[in-house]
């Protein structure tokens, strides 16, 4: 009797063996759902980065404003008659103060 049961004890670890770890088991279930919403968060930044994009595809191609400000600022375009003034860094340290020697 006690030889029925642990034999029946294998089989059924032997049966459950392929639901838990086999290719579609809960494990590996578990792994794919993990990266598909890994993979949704990474497609919704990319969506949001499109709809950027493509406003601001909209934007150059409805208007001048937006030419112009693109090109002053990527291009550091003047009209003419304007003056540009560069401000070349900052200092990296401040003043000292009266007395820190």
């Amino acid at each position: 009797m006690r030889i029925v049961a642990i034999v029946l004890a294998v089989l059924l670890l032997v049966i459950q063996w392929p639901l838990w770890f086999g290719k579609g088991g809960w494990l590996r279930v578990s792994e794919l759902e993990r990266q598909l919403a890994a993979q949704k968060t990474f497609n919704a930044g990319l969506a949001e980065r499109n709809a950027q994009l493509a406003a601001e595809v909209a934007s150059l191609r409805e208007g001048r404003g937006a030419i112009e400000e693109r090109a002053r600022h990527d291009l550091n375009m003047v009209r003419e008659g304007e003056t540009f003034f560069q401000l070349i860094g900052s200092r990296a340290d401040p003043v000292p103060a009266a007395g820190s020697r």
